[in-house]
């Protein structure tokens, strides 16, 4: 009809619509609902993607455990109760024709880095940067806990199989039992511990994975040196490498959980007020 005004059809005409959509908040609300999700879903995302590594670290970490723990004992039986050895003796045969002055002085220097000579002062300046520079306590206290368990159970092995070591050593002879070989076990204590501190404490990606895989050849360098220089079968560095690897995980597990009891005693006197503490 003439006159008659125009009625809106917006929502803010209707009555009884609340102040808060009729003036634009309720946009407001729903986009910061709406933010609030999704970054609440990208966190679950994260998590579960943790829990997804998590589970393939432990994976790839027990695999190799049994694989090693499968490996010694096969080493055992092939070595002490088949007494078979021809394998040891093709391989030392295989690497007489890469024996030259120039490669005896590179292995010497290589079989260096596993000699107490050397691991006992790398274990002291560790166990003192993590005590002095980095602060990290456990770490200070796995550093010596695993070098010297790692040492007695070497002395344990060797004594226990009582294996001579080899008859002609290609430039000087060596102290000791054989089986297993110190050198590997030792390294692979000492080198994979180092491992185990870069992949929980270097962030740079590429920087990780490059260290973790120098330490790695390390590792099998050292070994491989012994096995060139004639003082330890290939059988003995196997054995080594799988001991030193099942003891590296085992050692890490207990203090880890002696670590979680030590925080559950600590916590709750830390968090006590000082008089309740005391009493």
């Amino acid at each position: 009809m003439p006159g008659r005004p125009a009625v809106s059809t917006s929502v803010g005409s209707f009555v009884g619509t609340p102040a808060f959509i009729r003036t634009g908040h309720f946009r407001t609300l729903f986009a910061v609902a709406l933010l609030m999700f999704r970054r609440v879903s990208k966190g679950v995302k994260k998590f579960w993607a943790g829990i997804a590594l998590l589970s393939v670290e432990m994976s790839v970490i027990l695999a190799i455990f049994v694989l090693s723990l499968v490996v010694f004992v096969y080493l055992v039986r092939r070595v002490f109760v088949l007494q078979n050895n021809g394998f040891d003796q093709k391989v030392f045969d295989y690497l007489g024709q890469y024996v030259t002055p120039f490669n005896n002085k590179l292995m010497l220097g290589i079989t260096f880095l596993g000699k107490h000579e050397f691991l006992i002062p790398a274990n002291l300046l560790l166990i003192g940067y993590f005590l002095f520079v980095k602060k990290h306590k456990w770490y200070s206290i796995r550093v010596p806990a695993i070098a010297l368990s790692s040492l007695a159970l070497m002395f344990i092995l060797k004594n226990l199989f009582g294996r001579e070591r080899p008859l002609i050593p290609l430039l000087q002879s060596a102290k000791g039992l054989s089986f297993p070989s110190g050198h590997a076990l030792m390294s692979m204590t000492f080198y994979g511990l180092l491992i185990y501190i870069t992949w929980h404490s270097v962030k740079d990606r590429r920087l990780k994975w490059t260290l973790i895989g120098l330490l790695f050849v390390l590792i099998l360098l050292i070994g491989f040196s012994r096995i060139y220089l004639r003082v330890h079968y290939t059988s003995d560095v196997l054995a080594g490498f799988a001991m030193g690897w099942l003891w590296i995980v085992v050692s890490l597990k207990v203090i880890r959980a002696i670590e979680k009891q030590g925080q559950k005693q600590i916590d709750p006197l830390v968090q006590k007020p000082p008089e309740a503490a005391i009493d």
